[in-house]
């Protein structure tokens, strides 16, 4: 008897926020890997801000996921079958699995993970692709000196809380814009950022002219929209800007565009975009050194864990734009 392998399909691209229509719920048998193949149990799901732009079609930095497509998601997982030299049962790996239950893969793009080292959840946390871009993020694009002042946005987020972590291990001010009380005081006393701005309670400008009294020589935007802006009121002269998200405008059905951009002209900015795609060579050394960092304690890792199997998929998206999420959020599909 075949194991049935229970998946997510894309069936219609969303209009504004996704619906419970917009997903096709499948089972199949779960595939045999050929020569060359391993079969992977999914184990936990990436859920990311990303995912609500792979729905669109139209030209963007990955292609996107088509009607009738397993929807595409980040995993970890362990390997119960195999027909490839470089893998063998037993081995935990990750890689972009899907939303299912089992996946047949041939290797390329996945990378063995060490659960003794790590729990799971943080190979797609701080070990995985949301600390690697932060990473990159701050370090190739934002290029922070000691003694600058750095912005957040989404600072309690997969991606935020670690950016915040490393600027502070790079020797600089810290500000975090996040949502909620709750939110606000993790920022600082988890992640040791110096400031916090609850942006649902507080004027954000006004909020940074005090914390910010010389200008924001780096600003990490995870959100976009009226935070955008108002951070763009208060750059230093040669400020850069890292967009890596908009998580405020994903499903605006009139997407709202920076309208303080001539700030970039008067104070001699940049604005850049991060994929962290592009430094796909250098994940290892990303790694390595937040690796290195959490294992001495100055870099922490949070998890905001959901169980439900790949049934439980579309509602635990919808988390991330309702801001219900702490720290990374991943769904749980098997033990």
């Amino acid at each position: 008897m075949s194991t049935v392998n229970r998946q997510v399909r894309l069936a219609a691209r969303p209009v504004g926020e996704p619906r419970p229509t917009d997903w096709e719920h499948v089972e199949e048998p779960a595939g045999q890997p050929g020569d060359g193949e391993f079969l992977v149990q999914v184990l936990c799901l990436s859920i990311d801000p990303a995912m609500r732009g792979w729905m669109n079609a139209g030209r963007s930095y990955i292609r996107p996921v088509e009607i009738g497509e397993v929807m595409r998601a980040g995993a970890v997982g362990r390997v119960i079958a195999s027909r490839h030299p470089g893998f063998v049962v037993g081995d935990h790996v990750s890689g972009s699995f899907g939303v299912q239950e089992y996946c047949v893969s041939d290797g390329r793009d996945v990378t063995k993970v060490d659960p003794e080292a790590a729990p799971l959840p943080t190979y797609l946390g701080t070990l995985g692709m949301s600390g690697l871009t932060a990473y990159f993020g701050l370090i190739e694009v934002g290029r922070p000196e000691p003694g600058q002042t750095v912005v957040v946005s989404g600072a309690a987020g997969a991606v935020g809380s670690v950016v915040g972590q490393i600027a502070k291990i790079l020797g600089c001010r810290v500000i975090g814009i996040a949502g909620g009380e709750a939110k606000c005081r993790m920022v600082v006393d988890e992640f040791g950022f110096d400031a916090a701005i609850d942006y649902q309670k507080e004027d954000v400008r006004k909020a940074l002219r005090e914390h910010a009294p010389d200008g924001v020589d780096v600003y990490f935007d995870n959100v976009g929209g009226d935070v955008l802006d108002a951070v763009l009121l208060r750059l230093a002269r040669g400020a850069r800007i890292v967009v890596c998200g908009a998580i405020s405008q994903y499903n605006s059905t009139k997407p709202q565009g920076p309208a303080n951009y001539l700030s970039l002209l008067v104070n001699r900015a940049s604005m850049t975009g991060i994929v962290v795609f592009d430094y796909a060579e250098r994940y290892a050394e990303g790694i390595a050194h937040m690796a290195t960092w959490r294992a001495e304690g100055r870099l922490k890792s949070l998890e905001d864990v959901v169980s439900g199997g790949v049934a439980a998929f579309p509602e635990t998206l919808m988390r991330l734009f309702r801001g219900d999420n702490h720290g990374k959020l991943v769904l749980k599909i098997a033990d």
